[in-house]
């Protein structure tokens, strides 16, 4: 059985997480923009050799499931801020490229997420706090992810 501080720890992740995140993504609302979960996927492109990844790198580096990065990347090809691109030699697969748009878009949205972030977190917590906080919460991820690193898109400047 867990301890009541694992318990504890366990359940202020969550409302951390639920507060934080719903937070910021009102903030980038308000100002007009896009969910975040777009952010995300466009910043991971923009990352990319060529600026584009399987769907399936994709999947692994943003964590959404499957079927709703195939939604969200539809979406994202509607409005012309990605495209998918034909998979050499695979007429079954393709790549997803970011456009100039989708370049732009990130771009113009990271100063309101940035801002976000140190409003929500940054400023209630000192430098060394929140590297210590980044710290605990490594030691959480780390073992259920492959590649923690990648995952950090949602907290990574462009």
């Amino acid at each position: 059985m867990p301890s009541e501080a694992a318990v504890a720890a366990w359940a202020r992740i969550i409302r951390a997480s639920r507060s934080v995140v719903g937070a910021i993504e009102g903030d980038i609302r308000e100002a007009g923009f896009p969910p975040l979960a777009w952010y995300d996927v466009l910043l991971e492109l923009s990352r990319a050799p060529d600026g584009r990844l399987t769907p399936g790198d994709l999947e692994g580096r943003t964590l959404f499931a499957q079927y709703n990065l195939s939604r969200l990347v539809d979406r994202l090809d509607a409005e012309k801020l990605v495209r998918r691109v034909p998979y050499p030699g695979d007429k079954r697969r393709h790549f997803v490229e970011i456009t100039g748009a989708g370049t732009a878009l990130r771009e113009a949205m990271w100063p309101i997420y940035a801002a976000a972030v140190e409003r929500r977190l940054g400023a209630l917590l000192s430098e060394e706090e929140a590297a210590t906080l980044a710290r605990l919460l490594d030691r959480i991820i780390r073992p259920s992810s492959a590649d923690a690193a990648s995952s950090d898109s949602a907290t990574t400047s462009p």
